[in-house]
C-alpha cells in the first residue's frame, strides 16, 4: 500500500474542506452565521437566504427569494416590523436553538420563537423556499417559515381555511371581507372564473378531520415557478415565470372587477358589469335606502317587497299560497352557504320547510347548498357559474305573469 506525500495530503485536506462547504451551503449552524452580504442557497439553487433593501429604500431586511431570477424575487421576509438602518445585521441560531436576526448591538430585531429550549439545532433552506429549523440529531421540526408566510403563497405551502362546512378563501381589508373564492367543489373554487385552468387541476383543500382545512397547490414539473401574491391593495395575484419574457405573468386575479368586491351590491343585490347600473335589487325586491341607490352606492342592499308564507302565517294567521322560487342562472353564489346532503329535488324541498330558508342551490360537486337570513355577495357572470333559486312570495309570481 503506499504512502501519502505532504502533496497528496493537502490536496485531500483541502478536497474535504471543499465538500463540508458544498454540504452546508444550503445549512445555517450554531457554529455559521450569517453576515451582511452573506447568503445560503438551496441544494438545487433555486432559493438564497440573505440581506437585501427593498427598491428606493436603506433599509436592511434578512429575507427569502428566488436565486436566479432578478424581477420580484423576494418571498419571504423576516423583520418586516425591525428593519436594519446598517449593514450589521447577523443571522445565527442562539444558545436556546431560536434563529434570531441580530443588529450591531446585538439586539433581538427578529427570532423564531420556539419555547423549547434545544441545544443542538440547524436550520436549512429548500429548493421549496422553506427555511426549517430541525433539531440535529432527531431531525424533529422545531420551526418553518412556511408556517409563517408574509404576502406569498407558494408550492406546497399549506393555507388554513376557516373550519366551514363548504371551505372558501377569503381576503380581508381593514377587518372586512374584500373578495372571497366562492365554495370548493372538490376541483375548484366555484367564484374564481378568472383564474388560471393550471391552476385549477393543480390546487387541492384538506380536511385532516381534526378541525383544521388548508389549502395548498403542487406542480408534477417542480421547475416551475408560479406564486400567488397578496398586495397592499387587497389583490390576490398568481403569476408564473416566463422564460421568454424573462418577467412574471400574471395568470389569476382577484378581485377581478368591481363585481369581485365583497358586497357591492348590499345584501339581496346582484352585480352585472353589464348592466345599468350594475347593482339592481333581485325580483321581489327594492333598495332600501332609494336616494343612496339612485347616487350608485348600494351598499344598503335590499329588502323584501312581500312577506313569504311564514311570516304572513306568524303575524296574521294568513295562510295563502305557497311560497315558490325564482331561478337565476350563471351566478357566484352568496356568502354564507349551509351545506346539506340531497339530490337537487331534495334541496327545494328541505328549503320549503325551513321558514328560515330564503335561497338554494345544488352543485354536483357539492351537494345540497341553502341560505337562511340576508343574501350578500351575489353577482352574474357572463358564462358559467351556478344555477340558485331565490325563494318569493307566491303573489310575486303572479305580479310577474299579470304583465
Amino acid at each position: 500500500m503506499g504512502h501519502l506525500s505532504k502533496r497528496n495530503l493537502l490536496s485531500v485536506i483541502c478536497c474535504c474542506f471543499c465538500l463540508n462547504i458544498a454540504v452546508a451551503i444550503d445549512t445555517i449552524t450554531s457554529s455559521q452565521s450569517i453576515k451582511d452580504h452573506d447568503y445560503i442557497i438551496s441544494n438545487g439553487d433555486a432559493f438564497k437566504l440573505g440581506f437585501f433593501s427593498p427598491v428606493n429604500s436603506t433599509n436592511r431586511y434578512l429575507g427569502i427569494g428566488y436565486d436566479k431570477i432578478s424581477v420580484s424575487k423576494v418571498v419571504w421576509v423576516a423583520n418586516r416590523e425591525k428593519p436594519l438602518k446598517d449593514s450589521s445585521g447577523v443571522l445565527t441560531i442562539s444558545k436556546d436553538g431560536n434563529l434570531v436576526v441580530l443588529d450591531g448591538q446585538k439586539e433581538i430585531l427578529w427570532s423564531s420563537n420556539v419555547t423549547n429550549s434545544v441545544v443542538n439545532s440547524s436550520a436549512q433552506l429548500s429548493d421549496l423556499g422553506n427555511l426549517v429549523l430541525q433539531v440535529d440529531t432527531t431531525g424533529l421540526i422545531l420551526w418553518e417559515s412556511f408556517q409563517h408566510p408574509c404576502d406569498t403563497f407558494l408550492p406546497t405551502m399549506k393555507l388554513r381555511f376557516y373550519p366551514l362546512n363548504i371551505p372558501q378563501g377569503f381576503v380581508w381589508k381593514d377587518g372586512h371581507p374584500y373578495w372571497r373564492t366562492g365554495p370548493w367543489d372538490g376541483q375548484v373554487f366555484i367564484g374564481t372564473q378568472s383564474w388560471n385552468p393550471n391552476y385549477q387541476n393543480q390546487f387541492t383543500v384538506v380536511d385532516d378531520k381534526q378541525g383544521t382545512v388548508y389549502g395548498t397547490f403542487a406542480y408534477m414539473d417542480v421547475s416551475r415557478l408560479s406564486k400567488f401574491v397578496l398586495d397592499s391593495q387587497g389583490n390576490m395575484v398568481q403569476t408564473d415565470w416566463n422564460d421568454g419574457k424573462e418577467d412574471w405573468e400574471v395568470v389569476g386575479l382577484g378581485p377581478k372587477d368591481e363585481c369581485d368586491i365583497y358586497g357591492t351590491c348590499g345584501t339581496f343585490g346582484n352585480c352585472d358589469l353589464l348592466g345599468s347600473p350594475i347593482c339592481s335589487c333581485l325580483r321581489g325586491f327594492e333598495p332600501k335606502i332609494i336616494e343612496e341607490w339612485n347616487r350608485g352606492n348600494w351598499s344598503s342592499g335590499c329588502f323584501r317587497r312581500t312577506p313569504l308564507q311564514c311570516e304572513r302565517r306568524n303575524k296574521s294567521g294568513e295562510e295563502g299560497k305557497a311560497d315558490g322560487f325564482f331561478k337565476l342562472k350563471m351566478i357566484k353564489v352568496p356568502d354564507f352557504a349551509q351545506w346539506s346532503y340531497g339530490t337537487k329535488d331534495d334541496c327545494e324541498k328541505q328549503c320549503l320547510k325551513n321558514c328560515s330558508c330564503v335561497a338554494y342551490a345544488y352543485h354536483s360537486g357539492i351537494g345540497c347548498m341553502s341560505w337562511t337570513g340576508n343574501i350578500i355577495d351575489l353577482r352574474k357572470f357572463s358564462v358559467g357559474g351556478s344555477e340558485i333559486y331565490i325563494r318569493l312570495a307566491n303573489l310575486e309570481f303572479v305580479k310577474f305573469f299579470s304583465f
